[in-house]
């Protein structure tokens, strides 16, 4: 950043709190965010400041919840970012750690995502892949009993926010990356499923690689349900810091995509 392009003065706890006002944060409300700070442009304290602005609005009856998945706990056999040899397959089945609430980082979710994780009080989901993290009086009902299988649907966090009436903001996101739209794909009939794997803790302090069934996640066409999510006015579009947030109620958004998704996807059956 220049001199000349700079902002006239840094954005800060202060002016990002009046933003996610304006832009629709509730006081008391339940807000899951995803974020990409960088698009946000400098804040001052970086990714602390942006929690506690948040918090600042939603005051002391609020909770603030982040995916905190951990994508690379899964089925080498899968994996394409790099992809490992087929003789690496089973070491890394046997060898992987065992997913871990309280230290497993999250992978690919951004600074916001730890930022929230390693919060004082804050509580997270025992799932070996798509756990979130949450701070505030909510929090222990939001994380509870995450179902292994059934990972973003009616066993989740996500039907709990949903239980909640949550609201979803994406900050320097578009709704590709909208975790919530996951819970519609959950809703449909005859959801293609495929079969995951992941390494988790043992009761006795072991681990264990684990397989089960579940729907086979799609995002790849959530760019343009979003696109016509927001057509409908349902989103609220404002300045968060140099950047663009969204704010949308989370039944809105998964009513809209059940619909939107049996209009555009075909299922097993058909």
């Amino acid at each position: 950043m220049t001199a000349a392009s700079a902002p006239a003065r840094p954005h800060t706890r202060a002016s990002l709190a009046a933003q996610f006002h304006h832009l629709g944060v509730r006081p008391g409300g339940v807000v899951l965010v995803h974020a990409a700070l960088r698009r946000l442009g400098f804040v001052c304290g970086g990714p602390e400041t942006v929690v506690l602005a948040l918090r600042d609005v939603l005051g002391p009856d609020g909770t603030l919840v982040v995916p905190t998945h951990t994508p690379e706990n899964s089925d080498p056999a899968g994996w394409c970012n790099p992809p490992v040899p087929a003789d690496w397959w089973p070491v890394i089945r046997a060898e992987l750690p065992g997913f871990d609430p309280a230290l497993s980082p999250s992978r690919f979710m951004g600074a916001l995502a730890e930022q929230v994780r390693t919060w004082p009080g804050a509580l997270r989901s025992d799932h070996p892949q798509v756990s979130f993290a949450a701070v505030g009086p909510a929090a222990g009902r939001i994380v509870a009993d995450h179902s292994r299988a059934d990972m973003l649907g009616e066993g989740s966090p996500l039907a709990r926010l949903y239980d909640l009436g949550a609201d979803v903001l994406l900050l320097g996101v578009d709704h590709g990356s909208n975790t919530s739209l996951h819970l519609a794909e959950y809703r449909r009939p005859g959801a293609p499923r495929t079969r995951l794997g992941a390494a988790v803790r043992t009761g006795d302090g072991g681990r264990e690689w684990v397989w089960w069934d579940d729907v086979d996640l799609d995002e790849s066409d959530f760019g343009q349900l979003g696109r016509d999510l927001e057509a409908t006015g349902a989103v609220r579009v404002g300045p968060v810091g140099a950047g663009e947030g969204r704010l949308v109620r989370q039944r809105a958004a998964v009513g809209f995509a059940v619909e939107w998704l049996a209009r555009n996807r075909r299922t097993e059956e058909a």
